[in-house]
């Protein structure tokens, strides 16, 4: 089971609030969120209350500052990322739909352009695991959380384009 602190401040300043599932919206607990030390698990925080706009990947450590290490504005929800000690496997596929190319990974990938010379991927089923997708090659840019299941269009996630893909290993719990 995982567990976070928020701060409403940075540097661990302010009111706090415990949390250790899912919380679509911090604003019933706190005005604001700045900082926060994960005691365990991994989680993703959002920008945007209900798990909307820009995601962040947080594991067990303390993040004093938002701003200056992400440029992440602040913290409105979180969504813990369940530990997983089995195999994992996705497939990936040039297009909306599960339509064109499609590649079957069961490992990291820095840059499907190069290891598969697929210039998109549009959509995924992910039968196993969990999963950061990023927007540049080599794990960088905004990143996305997927967990198993279908994702049929990666349009309705804002238009992003995903270059590399990375397992969430236990590793990092």
């Amino acid at each position: 089971m995982g567990k976070v602190i928020f701060y409403e401040d940075r540097n661990f300043q302010g009111r706090s609030y415990e949390c250790m599932s899912d919380c679509g919206d911090f604003s019933a607990y706190m005005s604001r969120c700045h900082s926060c030390r994960v005691e365990s698990g991994c989680w993703m925080m959002y920008d945007r209350p209900n798990y909307m706009g820009n995601q962040y990947f947080f594991r067990r450590g303390e993040y004093a500052d938002y701003m200056s290490m992400f440029g992440m504005s602040e913290c409105r929800s979180c969504r813990m990322i369940p530990m997983y000690r089995g195999s994992y496997r996705m497939r990936i596929y040039e297009r909306e739909n599960f339509m064109g190319q499609m590649y079957e990974m069961m490992d990291d990938c820095d840059s499907i352009m190069d290891r598969y010379r697929m210039s998109q991927c549009q959509s995924c089923h992910v039968m196993d695991g969990h999963w950061l997708f990023y927007e540049q090659p080599h794990y960088r840019g905004r990143m996305w959380y997927f967990r198993p299941g279908e994702y049929r269009s990666f349009r309705d996630m804002g238009g992003m384009r995903f270059m590399s893909m990375r397992r969430i290993m236990e590793s990092c719990y």
